[in-house]
């Protein structure tokens, strides 16, 4: 895997995709695809190293309740910012989550707490894949993509893990990345959110003692079981990957050519 040369202290799992092999002997190009969780912590001296980057496009994937109790993303230049809010706020699953992690009383989620977060977490990974926003978001996130004009593109949700860690997928795949490749990219979010993580986890149960640890820690970490449930869905429903980003995500023959266009060497 390609060496990251940049590193963002508000934001320590952003990376580039740019250097992951292909099954055709080509590689994805560098500079073009930029993962990130929300850019509102960035610190000062991150914002000259987001303007070398120079992201043309900035898509973001929180929901607007999110970004309301949230600092706003620091963007260097004028890059297009689009919204495109995978989430939602009726399903049981994220009520669930929000519950847990806001120390309210779960008896009304007995069956999800019979599961605990780890379940409620895979029953997430398989909503993005038949969800009605998630399908459109992603679905248009590729879109966007495969638009030379909106290159390089950066995309983050809160965390920059679960929504952006599949987005991350979805494209890789399109691209023709292994899946080995696009897992090991995938779990690193633990690795470089490791000190963060244990910083989250005090905090949170530092201001909801009735928060317990061992069932916050699930929802913070990135977990192998998470991106199978997804893909789990993706053969369940579509049959094979491409019948997912063809019927599941609308992306035509044109779009995922445009994408191969841009986005490899």
């Amino acid at each position: 895997m390609m060496r990251r040369d940049w590193e963002l202290v508000g934001a320590p799992n952003a990376r580039d995709l740019g250097g992951l092999p292909t099954t055709d002997g080509r590689r994805v190009r560098a500079g073009r695809l930029l993962r990130t969780a929300a850019l509102g912590r960035l610190t000062d001296e991150d914002l000259p190293v987001l303007g070398k980057l120079a992201p043309a496009c900035v898509v973001d994937l929180r929901h607007a309740t999110e970004q309301a109790v949230a600092p706003p993303d620091r963007l260097a230049g004028e890059p297009r910012v689009v919204h495109l809010p995978v989430y939602d706020a009726a399903h049981p699953v994220f009520t669930y989550v929000s519950a847990v992690l806001l120390g309210h009383d779960l008896d009304a989620y007995e069956e999800l707490a019979r599961d605990g977060m780890p379940g409620a977490m895979a029953a997430i990974y398989r909503w993005f894949v038949t969800g009605e926003s998630a399908r459109a978001g992603f679905g248009t996130a590729v879109r966007l993509a495969a638009d030379g004009a909106n290159l390089p593109l950066l995309f983050h949700c809160s965390a920059g893990k679960d929504r952006t860690g599949w987005l991350s997928v979805v494209l890789l795949t399109a691209l023709g990345v292994d899946e080995p490749e696009i897992r090991a990219d995938y779990l690193r979010h633990n690795e470089l959110t490791e000190s963060l993580r244990e910083v989250l986890l005090t905090a949170m149960t530092r201001r909801r003692p009735n928060l317990d640890p061992a069932v916050a820690r699930p929802l913070l970490e990135v977990r192998p079981e998470y991106l199978d449930a997804a893909y789990d869905e993706v053969r369940r429903v579509h049959g094979t990957f491409e019948a997912y980003l063809r019927d599941g995500l609308g992306l035509t023959d044109r779009t995922l050519a445009a994408l191969r266009a841009n986005l490899l060497e």
